[in-house]
């Protein structure tokens, strides 16, 4: 059975992807049961520091390596917060944590009505190595579109799932069952065609 490190210490992502990457019969090791630390983050593209973080995994495990960089790209905010979605909440006073990001983002788009303005994405970006310089990355993008709900509904997901208002379904994402939470979800969709790719190239 093939072991792949994934570069984070997130219980609910990893509890995610291993869910989704279950076809494959590989085993996802998180980088921290290893004692490996976090990966700088420089970037400014999701793509840059999913990168770095799937490098500095495989660097440091010798292993195959997975990561993902994810977040909210609001239109009214030129598609920002982008990479920074994990501390959107210091930029306005507050604590890093889920509850102080929606807080901070409600109150910034206070004044938007429903519709196009309050249009946002949730983007996730996998990037898989066999090894620090794989020439060949494995790149996977999910991406979900929705609108800012006024406040926060439901009760599963995590991050901003509970103001993520998905037109197609009538709810957010933290109303809908996990299962098609993940069925639907930026990291579900992006974990579905990196299942495919290392498929079709590694295994």
């Amino acid at each position: 059975m093939m072991k792949i490190v994934l570069a984070s210490g997130n219980r609910g992502k990893l509890a995610e992807l291993q869910a989704m990457l279950a076809p494959l019969q590989v085993e996802l090791v998180p980088q921290s049961e290893m004692g490996i630390g976090e990966a700088e983050e420089p970037y400014r593209t999701f793509l840059e520091n999913a990168l770095t973080k799937a490098r500095h995994a495989a660097q440091h495990s010798g292993l195959p390596a997975l990561a993902d960089d994810a977040g909210l790209c609001v239109d009214a905010f030129g598609g920002l917060p982008g990479v920074d979605t994990a501390y959107y909440a210091t930029r306005f006073g507050y604590e890093k944590g889920d509850d102080n990001n929606l807080r901070a983002l409600l109150e910034q788009m206070q004044g938007l009505p429903q519709g196009a303005q309050r249009r946002a994405a949730l983007v996730s970006t996998l990037v898989a190595v066999r090894s620090p310089q794989d020439p060949e990355p494995l790149v996977a993008v999910g991406r979900v579109v929705g609108e800012i709900a006024r406040e926060p509904a439901g009760s599963n997901g995590f991050g901003f799932d509970p103001v993520m208002f998905i037109p197609a379904f009538g709810k957010t994402f933290a109303q809908l069952p996990v299962e098609v939470k993940n069925a639907n979800s930026h990291r579900g969709q992006a974990a579905r065609a990196m299942v495919e790719l290392i498929r079709e190239r590694w295994l």
